[in-house]
């Protein structure tokens, strides 16, 4: 006998899942231990424990791994393991507890913006319909849950635009169709069913075309389904595939703060072996030489800088959750940040996605409610796909007919498309058959023959068919969206109806709807160009519905380009135009996709804003997926971005945060590069003619990592409005510059530093005299830059409190029973008012510099 998978694990083989995917309901349901009614709430709470367990033990696992593996905490274990070499048991010590400091606080910042993050992800209300009972005898009832709450054994509900939330078999279906590019690559939606009765099918060559099989990732494009799950979370199919590809291309942020850090990193294995070699040369001291050859490269390596990038990023989604806007990626602040085009599917985004019922017309324009009758009669007879306009004739018409209801009965229907853009039902009174289109004006009218008239069938002439697209033209003109109805009689088809049948139609006429441009609309166009982030509208409507809508809102119209226009394009010819146009119509998935991939093959970095099945693409090809609460499931799983308020000037407030977010973050990278080199300097020439090291390396660490923590506070500090005002991207070549003005800046006052503690304090016989001192001074004067070059505004109280701790604590500390093993001694008080002087002219002097420098505007 063939064994079964436990609920709680993956069928462990594609074989185990191709069995399932045709095994009778009865072997499947015994399977996954549910039940057609699908679990009661205590078993599925008991899966979901257990889940839980499992995937809360991994996650802690993997923080762990990473917290242990930066390369500050490499550098710091091979300088422990020196100190253990050569037998100093209190410097080993003291750098152990700097490694257990230092994997702690970046376990406790991974687990707080972690918390803040899920705690954010949690307000959107993405949600799965699922079949459960009470207990064992009750009735099942349909409610929505959170994915997460999914297990194997539940009997979930699919419909249009729902994301495929685990690995399914469908149970049963009407016209089910799924999007599984995500997995296969076919661009085409699939059709998938449940197996029929005591029919056996051969196994689909792949896996993942089993019709009665969808999984995990995947999206229903039309259809309905009601499906058990096999396998949730990490045991998905697409959760292994994601486990064993690639890892996802890294974006701008991560390439800018890797390269950063290993341009450190790189700098520091070139200077390290020269301060080696210069100092054991000149003290004749190895051993103590390569220690604080070692100090010196953790000195220079940026370990803070994962620490202090989450901080900033977690600190930026909480604010940006204040402006209704959801993070759901954190590196996407970043992106934020550096858009510099913003591509909106019009519908629901600038206008108010209240579509409402406005008229029904015949050919000529006059009032006829003979359209919104068949359209009516249409929309109720198909279980397809229900489209806004469908949902205001229900809403307008009511949902039911007793008399025609009666009279008619459905016979078969060909699906709503975005290709298509046309829907088909055909239905029977008595003994004839009468088939029922409905859709765009643009795909309606070449199928038609002829056209209703007064009660009357007659030719669609040449004459007539421009005027009903001249009467189309004219309610476009108005912002309103047309729907054309036609209709003819048919015979009966045992095998079905197909596209071929849509032809030899009779206008009947067209239906007029409206949806008006939403308040606020304008005043978000304004305030983003404001920003530097100009507005592009792609839409799939008409064009003359896109013009008008742009003139509203602000957008320049030049030429509006349809979709067949995109078609026309090669890749160049696409760049080209996409850099010019502001106004996309009549746009398929794919053109909106092609659209948003050419802009950044410009170099833009581009957002989207979309909310349905159709935007997908686009939103997965954007560098910023912004995506509204409201959205389909598919669409707001392809976001990066979720807008919990469908205002657009919500996203003009965000682009602000991300840049604050951003212009934390660099002023920490910026000036701690400017520090380090400077610090290099500093010691290349000390090196050279002192008899001894100028900082001992655990003086040195203590230092940094005082330094460092202070700087945790910068995610709460000002940004000023010049530096909000465009897009930011990390600037390689300006982060030279800067290093290149202020870090000498900072080694010269150093050295005068060295020269006080030389000549006026004979420092040169008490060589822990000259490295107290240089411990103090290095730390001051890192704290003091800060605020100086952090930005014109008057620095966050956070700031200003963290720095003045971390200055009191270097300050106490050559007075703490610290003092022993830190190995520095108490200065003479004399030598901090030679100290304060050097700090003011070296604050005078940098702010003079800072005024003419002109780059720094955080």
């Amino acid at each position: 006998m063939t064994s079964t998978p436990t609920p709680t694990t993956r069928p462990q083989s594609d074989a185990m899942l191709r069995e399932l995917a045709e095994a009778p309901a009865l072997t499947l349901f015994r399977a996954v231990e549910s039940t057609p009614k699908g679990l009661t709430e205590a078993e599925a709470a008991e899966r979901v424990r257990e889940d839980r367990e499992d995937r809360a033990g991994l996650a802690a696992v993997r923080a762990a791994a990473v917290a242990a593996t930066s390369p500050f905490v490499a550098l710091l274990a091979c300088l422990g393991l020196v100190f253990v070499v050569v037998g100093d048991v209190r410097g080993a010590v003291t750098v152990g507890v700097m490694v257990a400091a230092s994997v702690a606080v970046r376990l406790w910042q991974h687990s707080r913006s972690d918390r803040a993050v899920r705690a954010l992800r949690d307000r959107v209300s993405t949600t799965v319909t699922v079949r459960r009972r009470a207990a064992e005898g009750h009735p099942a009832v349909d409610r929505e849950v959170p994915p997460s709450d999914l297990v194997p054994g539940d009997v979930v509900l699919l419909g249009p635009g729902d994301l495929v939330p685990a690995d399914v078999r469908v149970l049963a279906s009407s016209g089910l169709r799924v999007d599984q590019s995500a997995l296969s690559g076919e661009g085409l939606p699939v059709a998938k069913r449940a197996p029929k009765r005591g029919q056996r099918r051969r196994g689909a060559p792949e896996l993942v075309d089993a019709p009665s099989l969808c999984f995990d990732g995947t999206s229903v494009v039309g259809g309905t389904a009601t499906a058990v799950v096999l396998a949730t979370g990490s045991r998905t199919r697409s959760g292994s595939v994601a486990a064993a590809r690639a890892p996802k291309p890294e974006s701008s942020f991560d390439l800018g703060v890797r390269a950063v850090g290993w341009t450190l990193v790189r700098f520091m294995l070139v200077m390290v072996p020269i301060v080696l070699a210069v100092n054991g040369t000149v003290t004749g001291d190895w051993a103590q030489a390569g220690l604080f050859a070692v100090a010196v490269a953790v000195g220079l390596t940026p370990e803070m800088l994962p620490v202090i990038v989450t901080t900033n990023l977690a600190r930026g989604a909480v604010r940006l959750s204040r402006r209704e806007v959801i993070v759901k990626r954190l590196n996407a602040i970043q992106d934020l940040a550096a858009m510099d085009v913003l591509c909106v599917d019009k519908t629901g985004t600038l206008t108010e996605d209240r579509v409402a019922y406005a008229h029904s017309v015949d050919l000529d324009g006059r009032p006829d409610r003979e359209a919104a009758e068949y359209a009516s009669l249409a929309v109720r007879s198909q279980t397809d796909h229900h489209d806004r306009l469908d949902a205001a004739v229900l809403a307008y018409f009511g949902d039911e007919d007793p008399l025609t209801d009666a009279l008619f009965t459905k016979v078969d229907e060909l699906g709503f498309d975005h290709e298509r853009r046309r829907a088909t039902v055909v239905v029977r009174r008595a003994d004839e058959h009468i088939l029922v289109t409905k859709g765009d004006p643009d795909e309606i009218l070449p199928r038609c023959t002829h056209a209703r008239r007064g009660g009357e069938v007659v030719e669609l002439t040449a004459a007539g068919r421009e005027s009903a697209e001249g009467l189309v033209l004219t309610y476009a003109g108005h912002g309103m969206r047309v729907l054309a109805v036609a209709a003819r009689e048919t015979t009966a088809n045992p095998g079905g109806y197909g596209e071929n049948d849509e032809t030899g139609l009779v206008l009947v006429g067209f239906l007029g709807f409206v949806d008006p441009v939403r308040d606020g609309s304008a005043d978000a166009v304004r305030a983003l160009g404001e920003h530097g982030v100009p507005v592009k509208i792609l839409t799939g409507d008409n064009r003359h519905v896109a013009a008008r809508v742009a003139a509203e809102v602000g957008v320049p119209v030049g030429e509006v380009v349809p979709g067949s226009r995109i078609d026309e394009c090669d890749d160049a010819d696409l760049a080209a135009l996409v850099q010019r146009t502001t106004v996309f119509a009549k746009l398929t998935p794919g053109h909106k996709a092609r659209i948003v991939a050419a802009l950044r093959e410009r170099g833009h970095a581009v957002g989207f804003v979309g909310d349905g099945v159709n935007d997908v693409p686009a939103l997965r090809a954007a560098d910023v997926a912004v995506a509204p609460d409201t959205a389909t499931e598919v669409a707001k799983d392809a976001a990066d971005l979720v807008l919990l308020d469908r205002d657009l000037g919500v996203l003009a407030r965000g682009v602000v945060e991300g840049r604050k977010t951003l212009g934390n973050t660099l002023k920490y990278v910026d000036i701690t590069a400017a520090s380090n080199f400077g610090n290099v300097l500093t010691v290349l020439v000390a090196s050279a003619f002192l008899p001894f090291v100028p900082i001992l390396p655990i003086q040195l660490m203590v230092a940094n990592l005082l330094y460092d923590l202070a700087q945790l506070a910068l995610a709460w500090d000002r940004v000023d409005d010049g530096y909000l005002r465009r897009p930011r991207r990390w600037d390689a070549r300006g982060l030279s510059r800067f290093i290149l003005v202020f870090g000498p800046l900072s080694s010269l006052f150093d050295l005068t530093t060295f020269a006080v503690l030389w000549w006026v304090f004979d420092a040169a016989g008490h060589p822990a005299t000259f490295q107290t001192g240089w411990f103090v001074e290095g730390l001051l004067s890192q704290l003091l830059v800060v605020l100086l070059l952090r930005g014109r505004s008057r620095p966050a109280r956070p700031v200003l409190l963290a720095s003045a701790g971390a200055a009191l604590a270097g300050l106490l500390l050559p007075l703490s029973p610290l003092a022993g093993p830190l190995r520095m001694q108490a200065l003479p008080p004399v030598y901090l008012l030679w100290l304060a002087g050097v700090l003011a002219v070296y604050g005078l002097l940098t702010w003079a510099v800072r005024q003419r420098y002109g780059r720094t505007e955080w």
